[in-house]
């Protein structure tokens, strides 16, 4: 949030700039709908979106909703599977996933994981010789994963690079991660976690959907910014095949 603050700080330093891209906003939603639609959208909106293009907007709530779909997981993967609850050393479900949230957005190590953080943590926390709570850090090495992955950034503006193929990475890595989840078993042949059910007393599949969100989500964020990315480069190809030069401010 500070970042967002001088940013903003900036565009106040250059009024000019500031004001063309306060008419861009008013002009453009003035063409799609009435004055007091506008104005309450303004009202409701954050000061700190005037510094994100819509990629920017698009991949700060994608990330979001990752998240959340990460801490959703958590709560559920306790449920079926309340002794790793137990050895979180939390007395209820709430308190252990604030404890994982808190990590992974503050980007600190979870200690049960040694200082271990994104894929060397995944690696950590499905193996046999793990013994700590496995949910905790499962969810936590997904989310580190993912935060790297997005430039250890959780909010995006103008001045932020995210690498596609970083992002795209992530994606395969979770398709993993759910494949790990449903067939990495202990030694008495039990999963390590309990996740997705299919058997006669019924059928879960929950988990896998929930992955599914995220995976979808990474994708779409991946192919959005892979067209930013190209229209960069037709728009300066155009720029020579009709001699344009190129605007310097």
């Amino acid at each position: 949030m500070p970042r967002a603050f001088a940013l903003i700080a900036a565009f106040f330093r250059r009024p000019c700039l500031l004001l063309a891209c306060l008419s861009l906003l008013f002009f453009s939603g003035c063409s799609h709908q009435d004055g007091n639609g506008f104005f309450n959208q303004m009202r409701e909106g954050k000061p700190q979106e005037f510094l994100q293009t819509s990629v920017d907007r698009m991949a700060t709530l994608a990330m979001r909703d990752n998240l959340s779909s990460l801490y959703r997981l958590q709560a559920k993967l306790y449920l079926r599977n309340p002794e790793e609850l137990r050895k979180s050393g939390f007395l209820n479900i709430h308190a252990a996933v604030k404890q994982v949230r808190l990590a992974i957005e503050q980007q600190q190590p979870l200690p049960v994981l040694g200082g271990r953080k994104d894929l060397a943590a995944l690696s950590y926390a499905m193996s046999p010789e793990f013994l700590g709570d496995r949910v905790g850090a499962f969810i936590y090495a997904i989310g580190s994963m993912l935060v790297t992955a997005h430039g250890n950034r959780t909010e995006f503006y103008m001045t932020d690079a995210i690498n596609p193929t970083f992002v795209h990475n992530a994606a395969r890595n979770i398709e993993k991660a759910t494949w790990i989840l449903s067939q990495r078993q202990n030694k008495e042949g039990q999963p390590l976690l309990f996740s997705n059910e299919i058997s006669e007393e019924g059928t879960n599949l929950s988990f896998a959907t929930e992955f599914g969100k995220i995976v979808a989500r990474l994708d779409l964020i991946t192919q959005m910014l892979d067209e930013r990315y190209r229209r960069i480069g037709l728009n300066y190809a155009q720029s020579l095949l009709f001699l344009n030069f190129l605007p310097v401010q």
